[in-house]
């Protein structure tokens, strides 16, 4: 059983950046993918990056790709999200999710609750 929580959300302006943080519970958290979605009101869940257990390999969303950055720290059982440049677009409800990988959620077994971006005009 792995848990997840999110936390970084916030209120930023348009260009501004944010670190989101997940961070996982049990020694197995460390073997998992980690892939980070988000979803605006009356939206699907979208995928946005992922990364492997090592997070030697990483891929990302067309929409976010070159502007955020996916990394991890197993030493603190933690997964980050690098956001740079922020659009007001990018605003949602942003998740973390463990499992196998991949960009769908199908991939992911475990989930935080998620934490809210909201980035201003």
């Amino acid at each position: 059983q792995v848990q997840l929580v999110e936390s970084g959300g916030g209120l930023v302006q348009d260009g501004g950046s944010l670190r989101l943080s997940c961070v996982g519970s049990g020694r197995t958290f460390r073997n998992y993918a980690v892939g980070w979605f988000r979803q605006a009101p009356g939206m699907e869940r979208e995928f946005v990056a992922a990364g492997t257990w090592n997070a030697r390999i990483t891929y990302y969303g067309d929409s976010v790709k070159g502007r955020f950055t996916i990394s991890r720290d197993n030493a603190k059982n933690t997964v980050y999200l690098q956001m740079n440049n922020l659009k007001p677009e990018d605003t949602a409800v942003y998740y973390c999710g463990a499992g196998t990988g991949g960009r769908t959620q199908r991939g992911y077994e475990y989930w935080g609750q998620g934490t809210q971006v909201i980035v201003s005009s």
